[in-house]
């Protein structure tokens, strides 16, 4: 799952979510390797794997095992993620499950059985049901659990009637199964052939619109160039970035390391990136140069700690490459940030 993300608005709300549940806000973050600059802005992007080690931690933090039902439950979409907004301001559920199908992947990547959306529709017996086709579910089934408890509780709070009939899971019984009987209320049948919810067959029609049309409109293209963004991070240089993000303030971002984290070798990592008219040492400046800026305007990092993030060991050599990248300091750059 390496080049797989997350958005840092779910992250976000995962961790706000365990700390209201008696984590420690710090602690939690560094057990995932997770920087304060890394969920301001909802928008970036963060490793899939960083959600899992959140997931994981957060549960033993909170002694809560259903920890992932739990956030399913009592967050919604919106408040993590333009997705959910979108949806919040669609005409009808079929207007929404359509936007959720065209841009899920904003919220989270997962790998499918095929290249289309994480969840679709399928018939079986008669009986209308939305699919997760998500590869290897039960290695994390946290992600089955939070996502299935968000779409029963969400539409749950405006629908004239319970939406979801059944509930049908591959992974077994846990220990809390009670919970599952609790949150989703309809029969639930775990150990399952499939991740799989039945819906009402008339659950196409009916209205959601609980934000206006122009809403919608703008929330849509601000979605699309989000879209586009991830879609360029899947070239060979946004891969490369996504390899280099975590091992950059290790001072360790060297081309073999992230060429065997590819798979590939050295002149082979090279002569890729030369085809997208890129070199590894243009990639790794290029994120340094964005990693910065990005710290320095957060305001909550000083000079000679982004320096070490970014992976300079000296802060005159990062003060150097800042001045080359922007013609200023970056001194002036956080000065002119706080005076803001």
């Amino acid at each position: 799952m390496s080049n797989l993300t997350i958005s840092a608005g779910v992250a976000a709300g995962l961790i706000a979510f365990a700390v209201e549940r008696g984590a420690d806000r710090a602690d939690l973050m560094a057990s995932a390797g997770v920087l304060p600059a890394d969920i301001e802005d909802a928008d970036h992007r963060l490793p899939f794997d960083t959600y899992m080690a959140l997931m994981r931690s957060a549960q033993d933090m909170c002694d809560d095992p259903a920890l992932a039902l739990h956030f399913g439950e009592a967050v919604d979409l919106a408040e993590l993620s333009i997705v959910g907004l979108i949806m919040n301001a669609s005409a009808t559920m079929a207007d929404a499950f359509a936007q959720m199908q065209r841009l899920g992947r904003l919220t989270l990547e997962t790998e499918g059985l095929s290249d289309g959306p994480r969840f679709q529709t399928s018939m079986r017996d008669g009986q209308l049901w939305m699919v997760d086709t998500r590869i290897n579910p039960n290695a994390f089934p946290e992600l089955t659990e939070g996502a299935f408890a968000r779409l029963v509780c969400g539409p749950r709070r405006f629908l004239p009637r319970p939406h979801v009939l059944a509930v049908q899971v591959t992974h077994p019984a846990p220990a809390y199964r009670a919970e599952y009987d609790r949150i989703f209320q309809c029969p639930v049948s775990f150990s399952s052939d499939w991740n799989a919810m039945r819906l009402d067959p008339q659950i196409a029609t009916w209205p959601v619109a609980l934000q206006p049309r122009y809403v919608f409109d703008v929330l849509t293209q601000r979605a699309d160039g989000l879209l586009q963004a991830l879609e360029d991070q899947k070239t060979l240089s946004g891969r490369v970035e996504a390899v280099l993000l975590p091992l950059l303030h290790t001072g360790e971002a060297s081309a073999d390391g992230v060429a065997r984290a590819l798979g590939f070798s050295r002149q082979t990592l090279f002569r890729k990136l030369k085809s997208e008219d890129a070199s590894y040492e243009q990639v790794l400046d290029a994120l340094r140069h964005r990693m910065a800026l990005r710290y320095l305007s957060g305001g909550r990092v000083s000079v000679n700690e982004t320096a070490y993030l970014v992976g300079f060991s000296e802060p005159a050599a990062f003060s150097r490459a800042f001045k080359r990248w922007t013609g200023k300091s970056p001194r002036e750059v956080r000065l002119a940030r706080a005076a803001g």
